[in-house]
């Protein structure tokens, strides 16, 4: 079988560019040196082109997750171009067919199951899907998006620009064009692709499945603090439309911190969230699925097995219980005063159900550890 044609303008650019960042970049530091300018400079034009993939590209384009301010969204659209990682538009299709195809090594783009090397760079080296390149019909709605159009109609210009013209234009500030140029330009660039590839690669390989194994996306905290929060993986596989990646407070996820900085200051809005219910349900799924999968060699599998499913079934009727006094609470809330709503039956039966939860948590947790 004929393998695909090369893509020699990707193989180029990331060759040369890996190359000068191996090499250039070093040696230029040890010739004339590197100051406390450089470092800031391209590390705020990493933050830059990092959250533009993935609060705009991503989040934002790919997933619907929130809404933007069109001043927002042109600020994503320029450093995507930065970024150089294609259009929005070309970006979020190629996105939209791996969640719909995950591991699918014929549909998905860029399926973990081919193997590290391809689901990182290579599928972007061959036209392996060549046939698809300008089909964004599963991208209809964004192109009723002005900025998206905009920019995937000036894609190359905007490359040119940014690409060139920041490097440039803090070199000439700054009074070392070439260090800018290596470290701004180039240094940046290749950081910036690798960053973004991991979450293709690593992210399905190395980490934890706490929601779902239906495909190899992970949950890796590791992987969260060099991705601005997208390894956070398997999570973001179970619920895609979700703003956030790490749910938790304390789970490091810039981009979340973001969205929801932008929401407060009336800059996006519409933020959309998944339910607790769901989460918690998915979660206690594949710990009994996990501990099933433990029982199996035990001679009274059959018998823990049942006890098992039965304080599942009791958990997830809880769950749907308590959740349901919450909905009832909470639709209260906007028809009367807070005060009266805290004294209301239903914020009794509510606080009453959320007891009774914590105590099936509690009880399932004890025995679900044992065996997953």
């Amino acid at each position: 079988m004929k393998k695909p044609n090369i893509i020699w303008i990707n193989v180029l650019i990331f060759s040369i560019t890996g190359l000068v960042a191996l090499v250039g970049v070093p040696w230029y530091g040890v010739v004339h040196g590197y100051d406390g300018y450089h470092l800031l400079a391209t590390v705020l034009c990493i933050g830059y082109c990092g959250m533009s993939i993935t609060a705009g590209y991503h989040r934002l384009w790919s997933h619907h997750a929130y809404e933007a301010n069109i001043v927002i969204r042109v600020l994503y659209a320029i450093g995507g171009a930065f970024a150089l990682q294609n259009s929005a538009l070309h970006w979020s299709s190629d996105h939209r067919i791996h969640h719909r195809y995950v591991d699918n090594n014929e549909k998905d783009p860029y399926s973990a199951k081919k193997g590290f090397w391809y689901s990182h760079i290579g599928w972007m080296l061959r036209e392996y899907q060549r046939e698809r390149y300008d089909d964004y019909s599963n991208v209809a709605d964004l192109k009723r998006d002005p900025v998206v159009i905009w920019q995937h109609k000036y894609y190359l210009l905007l490359a040119a620009l940014t690409n060139f013209g920041i490097p440039l234009a803090i070199g000439f500030w700054h009074g070392d064009v070439w260090g800018m140029l290596l470290t701004v330009g180039v240094l940046r660039l290749v950081i910036s692709h690798h960053v973004t590839f991991f979450i293709n690669s690593l992210a399905h390989l190395w980490g934890r499945q706490p929601y779902s194994d239906k495909n190899t996306a992970k949950d890796n905290a590791l992987i969260a603090y060099f991705t601005f929060g997208e390894g956070y993986h398997n999570y973001h596989h179970s619920f895609q439309f979700d703003y956030r990646n790490g749910i938790r407070w304390w789970q490091f996820d810039p981009t979340k911190w973001l969205i929801w900085s932008l929401n407060k200051v009336g800059l996006a809005q519409n933020l959309r969230t998944c339910g607790n219910d769901r989460i918690e349900k998915a979660k206690a799924h594949m710990l009994l699925q996990k501990a099933n999968e433990r029982l199996s060699a035990l001679p009274n599998a059959d018998e823990i097995s049942a006890i098992l499913h039965a304080e599942y079934e009791h958990l997830v009727e809880h769950i749907n219980q308590a959740y349901e006094a919450k909905k009832a609470w909470l639709e209260l809330q906007k028809n009367h005063l807070i005060e009266a709503c805290d004294k209301s039956e239903a914020m009794k039966q509510y606080k009453e159900l959320k007891s009774n939860l914590q105590e099936q948590r509690e009880r399932w947790n004890s025995l679900v550890t044992q065996y997953a």
